[in-house]
């Protein structure tokens, strides 16, 4: 069966050979390899071409991430996709042990797995796999953004398609409202045990790193919608409901640094989605620092992060002696 691996790139002169070699290295033997270039001013266009016809490849002019992944979506021939960011790769069996979890779960439309997290700081790299809690409701992990990374996932290219692709004008989190669409078209995600993706991250390399306060309110509409799908459904359970409510709580906590006002108005939210809400949720799901759980519980989302100010600034003094 074949597979299409399909990696659209900007600017990423440091990476791109690496991530093609990387594709063309791997063992399972029906694959080609898709580069869309969109609009690179670096090197990486010269760096495409080295590759030669082991390779597709086009270029354009810079449109956006979304808009090369659909045009990748369109070029490509396989009955499944792996997509690959451009500074990313992967390890050389990462396609061959999802294709076997997929032949033996053939109703599977997105098969999903953990990854490498590698990690570029001045002259430091470092890996580290990245954590797969024990939940496997996709609904519970795509709200507690949970859900992998792009290339940590095989996709079914039929599934894909009757979602309508990737959306062009999300600036970011693209990922997550993507899958939004897959699940509320009924599309199957399962969990393989094997993994075989390297995500990097570097200064300056996410998109959804770039402007925080645009991610966390993107990331909030995902979460609204999920819930309202659910519960037109009839499917917002209890456990669904309380990792809605912890992840606009963590996405809160973050807003506090630069707008507390936003907090607080995500704080509002969470009291009238869920009025019993609490750090924590049922069966302690999240690990909060004891005195920050009681804090809220008694003094309310402001007084619980004023309190976690105090703490950060004493400890912080105490460091400074």
């Amino acid at each position: 069966m074949l597979v299409s691996i399909l990696i659209p790139c900007f600017n990423a002169e440091r990476w791109i050979s690496q991530c093609i070699e990387s594709a063309l290295a791997q063992t399972w033997a029906e694959k080609e390899v898709i580069v869309v270039d969109d609009g690179s001013t670096d090197g990486s266009l010269k760096l495409i071409q080295s590759f030669g016809d082991r390779i597709r490849w086009e270029t354009g002019p810079n449109r956006g991430g979304n808009v090369a992944r659909n045009r990748l979506l369109e070029l490509s021939r396989g009955d499944w996709l792996q997509y690959l960011d451009a500074d990313d790769y992967l390890l050389p069996d990462k396609i061959e042990k999802q294709m076997h979890f997929i032949a033996s779960n053939p109703d599977v439309d997105v098969a999903y797995s953990r990854y490498i997290q590698e990690t570029h700081e001045d002259d430091k790299v470092q890996q580290g796999l990245g954590l797969m809690p024990d939940q496997r409701d996709p609904w519970c992990l795509l709200v507690r953004w949970d859900l992998p990374q792009t290339g940590a996932l095989l996709w079914r290219k039929h599934a894909v398609v009757s979602a309508a692709g990737w959306k062009v004008d999300q600036p970011c989190c693209q990922e997550h409202e993507l899958y939004l669409r897959m699940l509320k078209a009924g599309h199957h995600f399962a969990y393989c045990e094997d993994y075989g993706a390297v995500y990097r991250q570097w200064r300056g390399g996410s998109v959804c790193t770039s402007n925080i306060p645009e991610n966390h309110r993107r990331r909030l509409e995902i979460i609204r919608q999920a819930e309202a799908f659910l519960h037109q459904r009839g499917e917002l359970t209890t456990e669904r409901l309380w990792a809605i409510n912890q992840s606009r709580l963590e996405v809160a906590r973050q807003a506090w640094q630069y707008d507390p006002e936003f907090a607080v108005e995500i704080d509002r939210d969470i009291h009238s989605s869920l009025p019993k809400f609490h750090p924590g949720g049922p069966g302690k799901r999240i690990t909060y620092a004891r005195g920050y759980a009681l804090g809220y519980q008694l003094l309310g989302f402001k007084g619980a992060e004023t309190l976690a100010e105090w703490q950060r600034f004493l400890l912080k003094s105490v460091d400074a002696k």
